[in-house]
């Protein structure tokens, strides 16, 4: 076959081909304006891809930069967030903050969500005086608020990724922070914060306009209060024993959810909701009270040496009912201190939230121990320790006749019982008529023998009261008395290189005094006390268990108190060290055992005294025993 080969034409022919393209694109290159739109053009559906995208990852967070009024990038925006489209259109669709502030705390209020996202108490300093650092109840996302808000397309949006706009102004010396989430220029949801001067409540107005059509008001919008708590004081595991969520609810019944994990309660009609720390709370309070609430508690200190930072997680759900369509709520928020007088000034039952105890108790601790105390503290003017010392004496010498009165009953007992001996050995083998004859032996002789046991019992009120007065008196709070730096924290003289199970990596003064107080007194009295109750046949020797006893309470003081407050160790202290006081001036000066025994003997020669109803019964049944013994024994 004949080979082909490119002629001189054909070449022509390809470079007229060539340059007639070459000519052809050149003609066709755009311009440098229309470089330049075409460029905006894919940067602007770019913008949008980008967008589309964040907004099925998190469709209510989404943010979208526009000018109010547009209707293309409004439009784009009701794609994600539906009736609330106009607040991403606002300029205050951002990560702003506003920052309000009195002689007493510090809140910082963040555009995104409207909440408070700081809230800082002025001159009070955690964990010891002089740390520099101050008490912070809010921060770095330990609270949220967030309301979800059901709308009438059946969406479901979260007020905690929506912004804000905020608005600040000041009516005479409150200034008034308000917050609007808008749906439209006059359609909102509100939160009005109203701060006074030198306050620590601060007014919070909850409320909506306009908006019974974008949301679907036929079932109440729940509200999310949600908080982890600081630590802030010297001993996390001292701190947390106190750190819980109390409550109010149908019209003044207070209560708590307790302490531990996944702690729950479900009260109803709840008028205010405490987040309560040991010596600071986070109260929400409402005037028109919630119908139900749903409280949730859960223990963050699991290890008190690796867990440093949380006490507890709190949370509690509740239901803000509508009202001919909208939302109307006047609440306050309380950030400060949990300091009984400064909440009783409330006067909104505040006070409640401070553990005095219950019953008898918690009378004693608001009638006697708290203006005592305050009388000493305040009026007098006297230092914190100087006032336990002097609060510990005028409460014993107070006491004291009832301590003369069972120092005074084992004294007789002690004189009557070589004769209890003797009839214990007489009636060996017939323990009914034992007891008659020891009955009518204290009848004859005046002697009462649960004489001794009242007034120690009478006692025993006072003694609960302390336990629960002193851990809750704020004012102890870094108060210092000789080596304690802190009166309501522990304290440490000698700092372990080890941590002893149930007792801590530290060695504190005041309960070593107090465990020695309470040897001394009881090795003191144990004798007396063996010597005026005799043992009874089929009863534990009382005399092994008190010799046991007198080495068993001092140790178990010395463990328990160890990482409580030093106040309560002072008391404790003072308070042993009077009562051997009291009880060796009592024996020296007052009991004298032969005139007792006289007194005794001269009572025998006596008509018996009256029984009472009880002794009076207790020998009737005695009697009815007897004879029933009796019967069977003819039988």
């Amino acid at each position: 076959m004949e080979e082909k080969k490119l002629d001189l034409n054909s070449i022509i022919g390809f470079i007229l081909i060539f340059g007639i393209l070459i000519w052809i694109m050149y003609q066709n290159k755009p311009s440098e304006e229309q470089i330049a739109a075409e460029k905006a053009k894919k940067e602007l559906v770019a913008k949008k891809e980008a967008l589309a995208k964040a907004a099925v990852v998190n469709p209510s967070a989404a943010p979208i930069a526009a000018v109010a009024g547009d209707s293309a990038q409004l439009a784009q925006a009701q794609k994600t967030l539906g009736g609330f489209a106009y607040s991403a259109t606002l300029p205050s669709a951002k990560d702003g903050f506003t920052t309000i502030e009195n002689e007493k705390v510090i809140l910082k209020i963040s555009n995104k969500g409207g909440f408070i996202v700081e809230a800082t108490l002025k001159n009070l300093e955690k964990f010891q005086k002089g740390s520099g650092k101050l008490v912070e109840l809010i921060k770095d996302n330990n609270a949220n608020l967030n309301i979800q808000l059901q709308m009438a397309d059946n969406r479901t949006l979260n007020t905690k990724d929506l912004y804000f706009e905020p608005s600040l102004t000041k009516i005479g010396s409150d200034q008034i922070l308000s917050m609007k989430l808008k749906a439209a220029a006059n359609e909102f949801l509100e939160y009005k914060y109203i701060l006074k001067p030198n306050d620590f409540m601060i007014g919070f107005d909850l409320r909506s306009q306009g908006l019974n059509k974008v949301l679907n008001t036929a079932k109440p919008l729940d509200l999310e209060w949600s908080m982890k708590t600081y630590r802030n004081e010297k001993s996390i595991s001292y701190e947390n024993r106190y750190t819980e969520i109390y409550f109010e609810y149908e019209e003044g019944k207070i209560d708590y959810v307790g302490l531990g994990n996944d702690k729950e309660e479900n009260p109803i009609q709840t008028s205010y909701v405490a987040f309560k720390q040991h010596f600071f709370s986070t109260v929400l309070l409402t005037d028109k009270p919630f119908a139900t609430a749903k409280l949730h508690s859960n223990d963050l200190v699991n290890d008190e040496t690796i867990d440093t930072v949380y006490t507890k997680q709190f949370k509690a759900d509740l239901p803000l009912a509508f009202s001919n369509g909208e939302i109307d709520y006047k609440m306050n928020w309380y950030f400060g201190p949990s300091d009984y007088k400064t909440l009783k000034g409330y006067d909104k039952n505040l006070e409640k939230i401070i553990p005095l105890g219950w019953g008898i108790f918690g009378w004693i601790n608001m009638f006697i121990f708290i203006p005592l105390f305050g009388f000493l503290s305040t009026t007098v003017g006297l230092s914190l320790g100087i006032a336990i010392i002097i609060f510990t004496i005028l409460i014993k010498v107070a006491m004291s006749p009832i301590t003369f009165k069972s120092f005074l009953s084992q004294a007789k007992m002690k004189v009557l019982r070589p004769e209890i001996m003797e009839l214990g050995e007489k009636f060996k083998k017939d323990p009914m008529k034992k007891q008659q004859e020891t009955m009518k032996l204290y009848n004859k002789a005046g002697v009462n023998p649960m004489a001794g046991c009242i007034p120690a019992l009478i006692q025993i009120p006072f003694m609960y009261a302390s336990f629960q007065f002193f851990p809750s008196a704020y004012e102890l709070r870094q108060k210092s008395f000789l080596w304690a730096d802190d009166l309501s924290s522990f304290d440490a003289v000698v700092q372990l290189p080890f941590h002893i199970p149930l007792y801590g990596d530290h060695i504190s003064l005041f309960p070593v005094l107090a465990s020695i107080a309470i040897f001394f007194y009881m090795k003191m009295t144990s004798g007396d006390q063996q010597m005026a109750a005799p043992q009874q046949e089929g009863m534990p020797d009382m005399a092994k268990m008190m010799k046991i006893m007198i080495y068993v309470s001092p140790i178990m003081m010395l463990f328990f108190f160890n990482s409580y407050g030093a106040g309560l160790s002072l008391y404790n202290f003072i308070s042993n060290l009077i009562t051997i006081g009291i009880m060796i001036v009592i024996k020296r000066y007052f009991i004298d055992s032969d005139k007792i025994h006289a007194q005794i003997q001269e009572n025998k020669l006596k008509e018996p005294k009256k029984q009472g109803k009880f002794q009076r019964k207790l020998q009737e049944v005695m009697e009815q025993a007897e004879a029933e013994k009796a019967k069977k024994a003819k039988k």
